[in-house]
């Protein structure tokens, strides 16, 4: 654990900082530091997490947070301790954030 993971923008900016504490597979969990190209791509993360609560009652909803994620995914890149990743699923609440990854995409 304390393993640090990055965000970067399509720029190569930093979006910000994920300070690992906690792994419950596949998911690990952490405390969010912002870096200065956050404040770009919060509405996107919060819009995420929005869709997400109503994705199972709503099909809309479902259909909006896979375009939302889709955005997040063209507008940021991940960054382990020993490099990028090919796919990941990424949520930021407040200073948490939690995600999973793979080394290769994601099967549709």
């Amino acid at each position: 654990m304390g393993d640090i993971w990055r965000v970067l923008g399509v720029a190569g900016d930093a979006v910000g900082d994920i300070v690992i504490d906690e792994a419950d597979f596949p998911w690990l969990h952490g405390r969010f530091v912002p870096g200065p190209g956050f404040a770009t791509v919060e509405p996107l993360f919060q819009r995420e997490l929005e869709l997400l609560e109503r994705y199972d009652e709503d099909e809309t909803a479902g259909e909006e947070w896979e375009a939302v994620h889709s955005d997040i995914g063209r507008a940021v890149s991940l960054m382990s301790p020993t490099g990028p990743v090919a796919e990941f699923l990424l949520h930021i609440q407040g200073d948490r954030a939690w995600f999973r990854w793979s080394d290769e995409p994601f099967a549709e």
